[in-house]
């Protein structure tokens, strides 16, 4: 049997499955491209004629969202939120937030902010969005104001990997001083796992 293919790019939202994977230990290739591969590997088209990352290829499974893959890799493990806790629907709002919600508004940001030429740069738009995730980037701090660890179901899951990019994408962007106290505190924690650590190391690699 094949192993699993991740198809990654540095720190890109494919990361949270890398890191998701590091904390598994699954064993599974990676696959980096430079970013973003539709250009700079055409080839990658034919695995996924989107040209985006994540791609997780499992035998007949091909996935493209970086939090269902999350999702997957984490069935049957501590990582995973059962239908029978009580935290099963905080934990799935968490994950579709962690793309839908938060990472979207961090990606205009990038595309009018960081990608284009300086002299074709829209900082104004870019501005309106870095707005629009801090105000709904609240939503972190306000989960863990009650002084808990991780955001949902008393221990860490996929959900604080999925939401942890989210964080971790906003503060390559400089926006650590626009955070709160709690949402800081708790990626500390989550940045200095070994999972984490890993997943950085291996994509280097």
């Amino acid at each position: 049997m094949t192993r699993p293919i991740l198809y990654h790019c540095k720190d890109a939202r494919s990361f949270r499955c890398l890191w998701a994977a590091e904390e598994l230990g699954l064993d599974y290739d990676l696959v980096t491209m430079p970013f973003p591969p539709r250009f700079h590997v055409p080839e990658y088209k034919e695995i996924n004629p989107l040209g985006t990352i994540p791609c997780w290829v499992d035998g007949d499974l091909n996935m493209t969202e970086s939090a269902a893959i999350c999702q997957v890799m984490a069935r049957g493990s501590a990582l995973e939120v059962l239908p029978d806790e009580p935290d099963y629907a905080r934990y799935l709002n968490w994950l579709h937030r962690s793309d839908a919600t938060l990472t979207f508004p961090l990606a205009i940001m990038l595309r009018y902010s960081v990608f284009p030429k300086p002299e074709e740069r829209k900082l104004d738009v870019a501005e309106d969005y870095k707005l629009f995730f801090l105000g709904r980037a609240r939503s972190i701090e306000a989960a863990l104001a009650d002084g808990r660890e991780w955001l949902v179901a008393g221990r860490f899951t996929v959900a604080d990997i999925a939401i942890g990019y989210s964080v971790m994408l906003a503060l390559t962007l400089r926006l650590k001083a626009d955070l709160g106290p709690n949402t800081l505190a708790w990626w500390e924690r989550l940045s200095e796992r070994d999972g984490f650590k890993a997943a950085k190391a291996r994509q280097q690699g």
